[in-house]
């Protein structure tokens, strides 16, 4: 009997060791699995947060995200001063003349000679210039008035200073031209007046009195009559070629300013 209460001591003693181990074999199974929970948990939080790796931040993209200021333009003002209006010359005033237009005076007489336009302006060029010889002659050619040069010369009464009017009533040659600048040899001036006239010799008879001119430079020098005139056809009387006395001062006007 007593060896069975010591058995059954023994057998409890043994259950009881067992027990024990399985309550401290189970505690740490608990603590093991708890920590795993917990360094898994951390593992997941450090991944999910991106704290595991440097942080990466992208470059800024070139284009419409990408703000680009532009230089800024200096805006350059150029002022331009205008010039002042020219004041128009007036009607009468004559226009400049090919030659030596624009020299002083010609010291001396004057001696003028035309056909009947001459006529027409002879009161107000002898008004203009004191002391003028004038010769005008209805219907007088420019081939005549050679002939009235020549004598004025060879008499000693041509003056220093020839005024030609001429070619109203009919053609003028290169010929003519040369002629009659021979007849005034020894003038230091010689002013030839170009027409206005409503013939068909008009522009052949200015044309060649204008290279004429041009043949002769610093002596010779052209009356621009037909430019002046132009505009005016209240200068005339009704034939268009005779002069009102308007137009007979602004012819005189002309020639005295090269006379």
């Amino acid at each position: 009997m007593q060896r069975l209460r010591h058995t059954d001591w023994i057998v409890g003693l043994v259950v009881l060791v067992l027990l024990a181990g399985l309550v401290v074999l189970g505690v740490t199974t608990r603590s093991s699995g708890t920590s795993q929970k917990a360094a898994a948990a951390g593992t997941r939080r450090t991944v999910g947060t991106g704290l595991t790796g440097p942080s990466t931040t992208a470059p800024p993209r070139t284009g419409a995200s990408s703000t680009t200021t532009a230089p800024s333009t200096t805006t350059t003002t150029t002022t331009t001063t205008a010039p002042s209006p020219t004041t128009a010359p007036s009607t009468t005033t004559p226009p400049a003349a090919t030659g030596v237009a624009g020299t002083p005076p010609v010291p001396g007489s004057v001696t003028a000679v035309g056909d009947s336009i001459m006529i027409d302006i002879q009161p107000y060029l002898q008004a203009d210039i004191p002391g003028v010889s004038v010769d005008g002659l209805v219907s007088r050619q420019f081939e005549s008035g050679i002939a009235v040069v020549q004598a004025d010369r060879a008499a000693g009464t041509l003056g220093s200073v020839l005024v030609v009017e001429l070619g109203t009533n009919g053609t003028v040659t290169p010929g003519e031209f040369n002629l009659m600048m021979q007849a005034a040899a020894g003038c230091k001036r010689v002013v030839f007046v170009n027409v206005d006239v409503p013939r068909s010799w008009e522009q052949t008879d200015n044309a060649v009195l204008a290279a004429g001119v041009a043949q002769y430079p610093g002596v010779a020098v052209l009356a621009n009559w037909y430019a002046l005139s132009s505009p005016h056809p209240e200068w005339f009387t009704p034939d268009q070629v005779h002069l009102q006395p308007a137009g007979a001062q602004a012819l005189a006007a002309l020639i005295t300013q090269y006379a």
